[in-house]
């Protein structure tokens, strides 16, 4: 996979070379290029922003540094022979970024990323480059940072670390948090590693019997557990048709039942008793 950013503070992602994305370009599996946007400014400030149209406070990112940045990383790219490049614009105001766009991502070989300061980029940007290549508006969360560098990092570890031979054990991700299939809508539960017991706590005792189905049942039910504490309206989302017969059974301890007979969707409510604490 080639990744390319374009960005007015290049050093804000030095990160890319260490840990397993640093590893991974060490190894070949990522082609990671930075580029400096005032590399394409043509005044002797490097002014790459301007006052908005309308008014209103802060500044706006200008069209022709940007448009010029990516006609050039796109034609080196074409050249050097990448392919179905997609454009990745990180915005509180685009579409939520989940496992899911993170699996979708990884399955492309060429993303481009343009982290914006200030008011954001001329919408014009957005608009010229969809009409050529796939973009995706791309938000971490519900909240509003300085620039869009931190974005880059966050989307970048989590679709390099599903690229092959870039995990140690290719299975890892196989039961994270939102992973496809089984724990699409939970939450992993709690893990553990040795020493057995630690300041009068004790790991539990099913993850010692070598009971291979029992230890996959507790920790399905501790994700269970997890999501409901924690992200209940994950569960809420959920059809029950996705739970098998012991899932049911621990929703229904934890508090849940399927809505009634005939209402939309048939997915679950909370009940407001007999729910364990």
């Amino acid at each position: 996979m080639r990744l390319d950013v374009v960005t007015i503070f290049p050093e804000y992602l030095d990160p890319l070379n260490v840990s397993l994305v640093g590893k991974a370009r060490a190894r070949g599996r990522l082609d990671v290029r930075v580029h400096d946007l005032r590399e394409w400014t043509y005044d002797r400030h490097n002014t790459v922003d301007d006052t908005p149209y309308g008014g209103g406070p802060g500044m706006v990112m200008k069209t022709d540094p940007w448009g010029d940045a990516l006609d050039t990383v796109l034609a080196d790219g074409y050249e050097t022979g990448s392919h179905a490049p997609a454009i990745v614009v990180p915005t509180p105001s685009g579409r939520p970024f989940t496992q899911e766009l993170a699996v979708e991502l990884s399955e492309r070989p060429w993303l481009i990323f343009t982290p914006a300061r200030y008011e954001g980029i001329d919408r014009r940007i957005v608009d010229e480059y969809a009409t050529r290549v796939p973009v995706y508006e791309v938000s971490i969360g519900d909240y509003v940072l300085a620039g869009g560098e931190a974005a880059v990092l966050v989307v970048t570890e989590a679709v390099a670390r599903l690229l092959p031979g870039v995990l140690g054990n290719a299975e890892s991700h196989r039961d994270d948090s939102f992973a496809p299939g089984a724990m699409a809508s939970l939450l992993e539960g709690p893990v553990y590693t040795k020493p057995p017991a630690w300041r009068g706590r004790d790991i539990p005792d099913v993850l010692l019997s070598g009971h291979h189905g029992k230890i996959a049942r507790w920790r399905r039910d501790e994700a269970l557990r997890r999501t409901t504490a924690n992200r209940p309206d994950l569960i809420e989302r959920c059809a029950p048709a996705g739970f098998d017969k012991k899932d049911r059974e621990m929703l229904s301890i934890l508090g849940w039942t399927p809505d009634p007979e005939g209402a939309p969707y048939g997915r679950f409510w909370r009940r407001t008793d007999a729910v364990e604490e």
